[in-house]
This record gives C-alpha cells, structure tokens and sequence, in this order.
C-alpha cells in the first residue's frame, strides 16, 4: 500500500497523571504500531489533568475536527493505546467510538482491536 493511499492515524490518549512515564510508553507503542500498519500518523492529541477525567475532551474534540476535514480525502481513524484511553466506563466510550465514526473515521487499539468493521452500528447510536 503506497503511503499516499494509506490510512492516517490521529493519535488520541488522555493523561491525568503528573507522571508522564506510562503515557510516554502508550505513545510509543502508537507510534510503533502506525509503523507496523504502514499508515501515516496526523499527529498526537492528548487530554491532561481534569480535561482527561471529563467527558468535555478538548483535545479530542480539536481531533475530531481534523479528522472530519482528512476524511475528505483519505481513510482516517483514531488509534489509542487501549479503549481505557477513550474511556473506563463503556457507555461513554462508544459514545467516544461513535462520535469518531460520525467524524468519518474507525477506532482501533495498539492490540488490534478495531470497530472498523462495526462502524455502521455505531453510526446508528445517539451520543
């Protein structure tokens, strides 16, 4: 697959800690994984402190809004390290999961798990 065709990854992770070491090694096994998958990576967007505990997520709302305008032209998708990222409490996440589809991309984690296949499901769903 020509890097021109291949999907882009806009990287999501969200950090309330002041330690920065686990988020570090989450962005590094994103960073890897993009690698891996032969995709090109947007760029990282990563919610801190309180943003990272609310369902607000500026960071990821500013991601959203790059990744409807890349859907124009190329497959786009969000990737995190692991669903905990977009959120603990299930619910919440596939409201995250559904709002990424609607932004016309896929979720997907660093373990290959992936609602690319389901998106028309979610796409169903009110946030």
């Amino acid at each position: 697959m020509s890097e021109s065709m291949a999907p882009v990854a806009f990287v999501y992770d969200r950090c309330a800690s002041r330690t920065v070491r686990h988020l570090e090694m989450r962005l590094l096994g994103c960073d890897s994984y993009v690698d891996r998958m032969g995709w090109s990576m947007a760029g990282r967007w990563i919610d801190r402190g309180d943003d990272a505990l609310t369902v607000q997520r500026p960071k990821l709302v500013a991601l959203l809004d790059a990744m409807q305008e890349a859907a124009a032209a190329r497959e786009v998708l969000c990737l995190v390290h692991n669903w905990g990222r977009l959120s603990a409490d299930g619910p919440e996440r596939l409201a995250f999961q559904t709002r990424i589809v609607r932004a016309g991309g896929w979720s997907e984690t660093t373990f290959g798990e992936s609602d690319r296949r389901g998106r028309t499901l979610l796409v169903g769903r009110r946030p």
